[in-house]
């Protein structure tokens, strides 16, 4: 394998709240005249390939843990140049500690490599294989049993008990595998006598009587109380038609396998880190985090987390001409049981002209991340870092994704938005997209005054009414100061574009003509064909 050395820094988002944002589009060109030259004669365009030494660190090097973004800017590169940038950075991105001279993983990932091929080589070379795999991207497992012969074995109760004969095999344990989870065992099998051992897709693999009638049964299955057929054709569990860990039954196992194929969570493992410790140093930054709920099925749930900061608290710094603040994010969410449910992890950079600067300062910069959870109790741990200053913030919150019965009306998380606009004629992706609008929060929910509030919330399971074919849904907006009413204004359902029982609430309402102080905003819903009623609202202040 060779042996060069490199990071590739995630995409930049930026948002500037309250900021116009520009689409433009590529001009298409279309070409009528008739081609007299021949096409053969035409030079060919010819990519061309990589030279062996970059292919090798691409498919060989880092291929366990080098992720698709990655690859595919690689493959982007046109020169040698920056292809040698793109290497030197990979391995910057993964150094534990900048500050020293040695990149500490780079030297063990490569000491993996080697004890890879040297230690579990056979018919192919040792890296090749599913331990060295699992070596070179996790390093030494905290306790190996090793079974290099075989033979004899007697299974543990969790396995249904009893005697049989096995094929060699080594069960590897660790006690927690960033990104796959903790508690993690690993078992190989060699079904051959080759060396080459296989990650078993489930615990009867390594019985080498298991086709065997008759022989190497499991205490039920000698009692009569289960069937070795339904062992082999998967329908039993493990031994008495149930897996007694949960860790063994094959869901499990798949969904550890498919975890321990990805490459390894690396990106500011540093804010990792920090989230894990909540140890903050005396340069606190603060940023406010809100949780939204959007039904996308019966038992998935759009989670959007959205966090926002004031761009005076962020440190704006000169880069070509523009003034740059730039800030990390890292989050990660896992469920009551403790299971990791999902982590994100991106660069932010707000930009602005030297003139637009003072204006910037008093927007603020938001960044969201959408998930699909399933209904339950869930915790994020968000940790956000300014790049210039160091300033850090850490911010656990917990929240209950709600499970949407399909026979009673309900709705969405009340949004009020910084920004509302409709996406009919436009792509719907990116950032803040809801359905065919972007919808930014506005976290704090202070607006000042003559800004509008966006006003966000979808609707489930109404009804509809079958003379007109439109929604028998009676929407009424009604806002409130101190307890009193100050008007109301009912939803025109004509022109709605939703279609079956889901319907979209979005308008602005304007703020010219309120003073400042605190708002409440109420939607009354009334269901005029099951009678059911709901009332969802939330709060707001207006400012000078």
């Amino acid at each position: 394998m060779s042996y060069l050395r490199y990071s590739l820094r995630g995409p930049i988002f930026a948002l500037l709240l309250g900021g116009l944002v520009a689409g433009s589009a590529l001009p298409g060109f279309a070409q009528d005249r008739r081609q007299t030259q021949d096409p053969t004669d035409k030079p060919r365009n010819v990519k061309p390939e990589l030279k062996k030494a970059y292919k090798d660190w691409l498919d060989k090097d880092v291929t366990y843990i080098i992720s698709d973004e990655e690859k595919k800017a690689f493959k982007k590169l046109a020169t040698d140049d920056e292809r040698e940038q793109f290497i030197g950075e990979f391995w910057r991105r993964r150094d534990p500690d900048p500050d020293t001279d040695e990149n500490e993983f780079k030297e063990e990932y490569y000491e993996r490599i080697a004890y890879a091929n040297e230690h579990f080589a056979s018919g192919i070379p040792g890296w090749k294989s599913d331990r060295g795999r699992i070596w070179i991207m996790y390093g030494k497992p905290h306790e190996r049993e090793t079974h290099p012969m075989g033979g004899s074995y007697e299974r543990p109760s969790y396995e249904g008990g009893g005697n049989t004969s096995t094929f060699p095999f080594e069960i590897w344990f660790y006690r927690h595998l960033p990104g796959v989870g903790s508690g993690i065992e690993i078992e190989f099998v060699d079904p051959t006598g080759s060396g080459e051992y296989r990650i078993a897709r489930n615990p009867n693999e390594k019985d080498a009587l298991l086709m065997i009638p008759g022989a190497g049964l499991t205490l039920s299955e000698q009692l009569g109380l289960s069937n070795k057929g339904d062992r082999i054709s998967g329908l039993g569990g493990v031994g008495n038609n149930q897996y007694q860990r949960e860790q063994d039954s094959p869901f499990s196992r798949l969904q550890m396998l498919a975890d321990l194929g990805r490459p390894p969570q690396v990106k500011f493992n540093d804010l990792a880190s920090a989230v894990n410790t909540g140890v903050i140093e005396d340069n606190p930054l603060n940023f406010d985090i809100r949780v939204d709920f959007f039904r996308q099925s019966d038992e998935r749930v759009i989670t959007a987390l959205t966090i926002q900061t004031d761009n005076k608290d962020l440190v704006f710094q000169d880069s070509g001409g523009l003034q740059q603040a730039r800030i990390n994010i890292f989050g990660r969410i896992t469920s009551v049981a403790g299971r990791r449910a999902g982590t994100f992890e991106d660069p932010v950079i707000t930009t602005a002209t030297q003139t637009e600067l003072t204006d910037a300062k008093d927007r603020k910069s938001a960044y969201q991340k959408a998930v699909a959870l399933t209904p339950g109790t869930y915790k994020v741990d968000v940790i956000v870092r300014d790049v210039a200053s160091g300033a850090t913030g850490v911010k656990h919150i917990g929240f209950t994704v709600p499970k949407y019965d399909p026979q009673k009306l309900s709705t969405s998380t009340l949004v009020l938005a910084a920004k509302l606009e409709s996406l009919v004629d436009q792509p719907a992706v990116g950032q803040f997209v809801i359905g065919q609008s972007k919808v930014i929060p506005n976290v704090s929910g202070v607006y000042r005054r003559g800004q509008p509030v966006g006003v966000y919330m979808q609707v489930y399971n109404a009804g509809i009414d079958q003379t007109t074919l439109r929604p028998a849904v009676d929407a009424e907006y009604v806002l409130t100061k101190d307890g009193k009413e100050l008007g109301k204004q009912l939803e025109d359902w004509r022109g709605l574009s939703d279609s079956g029982q889901r319907l979209t609430l979005a308008r602005l309402i304007d703020t010219k003509g309120l003073v400042p102080g605190d708002y409440e905003l109420a939607i009354r819903l009334r269901d005029r064909v099951s009678g059911q009623s709901l009332v969802p609202s939330a709060k707001f202040s207006v400012v000078p």
